[in-house]
């Protein structure tokens, strides 16, 4: 199966190719210009790398969210157009079940985390099973990054991954073991492996349901809802 992965939740984001879970090629997005104007020219680029014609895809995986409101719309609008224009299938997957699929075990329980803004992150835990790796156990959604960790730790070891690290590494706690920093942004290439895992296993998409996760309203929304921030 030849399998086109876009990931744009991560700053600046990457596409990767995939044949099975064999990677044929990856390419990050430049940061300047952002994925709306060089993500279909670096796709562009990356099929022609690997001799690849767009009806040669048969899977478009996309990252789906947690991540920047823009950049988290515009890869999944992307992944839709194409896999609609060459007939192929689509498959969405949560950006942090990337992020455990690409984590290695090293606790107990894996704490997986965004930025949500205001001083909280947006998280979710995994467990580890020896046929499967890591499996959800907790989506608690916006939390308070000590008071969950301090939680999770109740149960048993805990690592803890994922973009919130950017920002609030010194605030984790002494006692969970932080991934290596080149672990806590989701790759294309994850994306395509972890997309293929998953279709074999009988996971479908659907090009006209499939849309972006979010656990907060963007700024803009709560300004048109909120009287206080519309009339500061």
């Amino acid at each position: 199966m030849n399998i086109l992965a876009i990931e744009t939740t991560a700053v600046p984001g990457s596409v990767a190719v995939a044949s099975d879970q064999t990677i044929l090629g990856e390419l990050r997005l430049p940061e300047f210009p952002r994925a709306a104007a060089s993500l279909a020219p670096t796709l562009r680029d990356l099929l022609q790398m690997v001799d690849w014609s767009p009806k040669d895809v048969d899977l478009v995986s996309v990252t789906v969210g947690p991540g920047q409101f823009t950049s988290v719309r515009i890869g999944v609008v992307t992944a839709k157009t194409f896999a609609y224009a060459v007939g192929a299938e689509v498959l969405g997957l949560n950006t942090f079940d990337v992020l455990a699929w690409q984590t290695p075990r090293i606790a107990e329980y894996l704490a997986v985390i965004g930025d949500a803004q205001r001083g909280q992150i947006v998280a979710r835990a995994y467990t580890w099973t020896d046929d499967r790796g890591w499996m959800l156990w907790e989506d608690p959604g916006v939390v308070d990054l000590r008071e969950w960790l301090e939680a999770l730790l109740q149960r048993g070891s805990v690592a803890v991954t994922g973009p919130g690290l950017h920002r609030f590494a010194q605030s984790v706690n002494p006692a969970v073991t932080v991934a290596q920093p080149e672990l806590w942004d989701p790759t294309a290439a994850s994306v395509a492996q972890l997309a293929y895992q998953r279709y074999s296993a009988g996971e479908r998409g659907d090009v006209w349901t499939l849309k972006p996760i979010y656990y907060r309203p963007s700024y803009a929304e709560e300004k048109r809802t909120s009287p206080r921030l519309a009339n500061p």
